[in-house]
């Protein structure tokens, strides 16, 4: 009988959690692990993953790290603010950028916590920005 409880990249995002995790309690360098995350990606996602890393130290005071495997920032609590999910990495067709609860974008009753990337133009840049200000209530 096959498992299809978990596809075989959430199987591989959720063993790097776990390695994220034993890294973390050895003190390993989290900046580190979320550069060579990015060094790892290829294509459009290296190049998104890049421009998005940049936007996150230029707009905020979150620490880069990884996030069951990705890119990922959190604040000073250690709480993941934003990731970034690459496209190749799930097999979809395009990157997201992933608000997780510690972001600060409540909005009344509904508001936007993933936005897809499918261009890196100045206009979306300057989107992304203001929505990383916002996230850290800058």
């Amino acid at each position: 009988m096959t498992d299809t409880t978990f596809s075989k990249e959430e199987k591989a995002a959720i063993k790097a959690a776990v390695a994220e995790k034993k890294a973390a309690q050895a003190g390993a360098d989290a900046a580190a692990a979320c550069d060579e995350a990015i060094a790892a990606m290829t294509g459009t996602d290296k190049e998104f993953a890049e421009a998005f890393h940049r936007l996150v130290a230029e707009n905020t005071s979150l620490a880069a790290k990884t996030w069951y495997g990705m890119p990922a920032y959190a604040d000073a609590d250690g709480k993941t603010v934003v990731a970034f999910k690459p496209g190749a990495k799930f097999k979809i067709r395009y990157a997201t950028i992933e608000f997780q609860q510690a972001a600060q974008l409540d909005d009344g009753g509904l508001w936007p916590v993933g936005y897809a990337i499918t261009s890196m133009t100045a206009a979306d840049q300057e989107r992304i920005a203001a929505i990383l200000r916002t996230a850290v209530g800058r």
